[in-house]
């Protein structure tokens, strides 16, 4: 389950000399990130995230970062519907920045704002929000955005350093998540660890209570009590399949 660069088909620094009459049409939908199963996810989201979505960890080795799971198989996202609408009360971060991107353009150190310009919503007809004013000054929606791109991406920095604490502590488990429907399908969705419970209950005192004074512990119940969509989800996918659970 990959969580880079989903989306991006391009990427492109913003400037006026390029996007002086670029516009962004933010009513175009979500049909951009109907193929993918899972997005990464910051944890300033895990309070209402863990409403809708099971909430994981993802990669390999000390380079984790937590995701909201979408869907059951690969290049399937069951939270968007056809006509790429977004049937759930919270949209990630992740899909609400799109089509914009913090990158690095020219050195390991400097992000500038970018967009990728194959998004649906990109226009010079005049359709939703200018990204610059005449003379080349900020829009208010660009400068918005800006402000969200900027936060978010010091929001993940934020919590990928809690997921090398998971890892530092050895707090993650492989899991798999399988279901299996009355018509007889069966699924099964690997490639994902989650924090164990009985690991969790071994730590000692001292390691409790830095994770309770970091603001780690509550994330870590957030996950845990996350992993209940499993459940709603498969309804999700037996009544976008026809079938019945």
């Amino acid at each position: 389950m990959a969580t880079q660069a989903l989306f991006y088909s391009d990427v492109v620094p913003v400037s006026y000399e390029a996007h002086a009459d670029l516009c962004v049409d933010t009513a175009a939908g979500h049909a951009f990130s109907a193929n993918t199963n899972c997005v990464p996810l910051a944890g300033v989201e895990f309070e209402v995230a863990a409403w809708h979505y099971p909430i994981v960890f993802v990669g390999q080795g000390d380079k984790r970062g937590a995701a909201a799971i979408l869907g059951y198989r690969d290049h399937e996202n069951l939270y968007v519907d056809a006509e790429g609408k977004w049937n759930c009360e919270y949209v990630p971060s992740y899909v609400r920045r799109y089509p914009f991107i913090l990158a690095n353009v020219t050195d390991q150190q400097t992000f500038t704002l970018c967009l990728d310009p194959n998004f649906d919503g990109c226009n010079e007809d005049d359709r939703g929000e200018r990204l610059f004013l005449l003379g080349g000054t900020r829009s208010a929606y660009l400068e918005r955005t800006l402000k969200f791109v900027q936060q978010y991406h010091a929001e993940l920095q934020a919590t990928d350093e809690f997921s090398r604490q998971m890892v530092e502590l050895d707090l993650l488990e492989p899991m798999q998540a399988q279901i299996a429907l009355d018509s007889g399908e069966k699924l099964s969705l690997t490639g994902f660890d989650t924090v164990s419970r009985d690991r969790l209950a071994a730590l000692s005192g001292d390691q409790l209570k830095t994770l309770s004074a970091s603001g780690a512990l509550e994330l870590i119940y957030l996950h845990l009590f996350s992993l209940g969509n499993f459940g709603p989800m498969m309804d999700r996918y037996a009544a976008r399949s026809g079938a019945e659970t």
